[in-house]
């Protein structure tokens, strides 16, 4: 089969897609682990206010933006810290969903390397919350902070002692800002689009929300920030070919086939000498 008539769904260097059924038991059998090892960190309520204590020193000691200021800001309207509390509480899992499922149906190779990139910073993040239980800055009473979600709502938690769903003393780092920064930078790497830089308005916001909501520290998003580098470091994106759909090649000819006019002799006239 020669360039002219190769179908562009034979291309040899198009990304296969990974089976749906394998990926789907997969991606909820990692949000189980996922779910049960936070699970696992729960029951170290003194550690985690002990350690609670030295962030907010060791951010001090650093010079780092106070969490208030941030929160202050929210807190100019009803409206606008409902929104927050909303967002925290939405928009963390779906928006990380639907990325994968657009990843998965338009770019299958940039899909993989995705869920492994979030894999392993879910993986590293599970092992900092057993080593480093971490009380959020709501609850530590030194840093002047209140609890937006409880105050204004909407809560996605309930009382620490009480909570079965989750554990609260998970803190550092941060997968809400870890995942939305591997969503903006997957969309910056698997698109062309000019616009595509924006993505990282997501990340920023949650970034915003997560602080003025009280629900994390700086050093939390410094924290999901080197693991998401480290894995980035680790798991390589695809070649840049698998961006966007192959073009067929135009065919050219080759020197032997051009036809090269055919150039006319002049006519030899003879003279033909009678009796000469």
């Amino acid at each position: 089969m020669n360039a002219r008539t190769w179908p562009a769904e034979a291309e040899p260097d198009a990304p296969a897609r990974p089976p749906l059924v394998r990926e789907l038991l997969l991606v909820a059998g990692l949000f189980l682990v996922y779910k049960s090892g936070r699970q696992l960190a729960t029951g170290h309520t003194a550690e985690a206010y002990r350690n609670a204590h030295h962030v907010w020193d060791w951010e001090r000691a650093l010079r780092l933006p106070d969490e208030g200021t941030v929160q202050s800001l929210l807190l100019h309207g009803d409206s606008l810290i409902h929104v927050a509390n909303t967002y925290y509480a939405t928009v963390h899992f779906p928006a990380t969903v639907a990325f994968l499922v657009w990843l998965y149906l338009r770019r299958p190779a940039h899909y993989v390397w995705a869920r492994r990139v979030l894999a392993a910073v879910t993986g590293a993040a599970l092992v900092l919350h057993l080593a480093f239980p971490l009380a959020p800055p709501r609850m530590l009473g030194a840093t002047g902070l209140i609890d937006t979600a409880r105050v204004f709502g909407p809560s996605v938690y309930g009382p620490p002692r009480t909570d079965q769903l989750s554990n609260q003393f998970a803190a550092m780092p941060s997968l809400h800002f870890g995942w939305a920064l591997m969503l903006a930078v997957g969309l910056i790497v698997a698109t062309r689009s000019r616009g595509r830089w924006l993505w990282l308005l997501h990340p920023l916001v949650t970034l915003l929300v997560i602080v003025g909501t009280a629900n994390h520290y700086w050093l939390d998003v410094i924290g999901a920030t080197a693991l998401l580098g480290a894995a980035l470091a680790v798991v390589r994106p695809p070649h840049a070919a698998h961006r966007t759909p192959h073009r067929l090649p135009v065919p050219r000819r080759r020197p032997a086939e051009r036809r090269e006019p055919q150039r006319r002799e002049p006519e030899r006239h003879e003279l033909v000498g009678a009796g000469r």
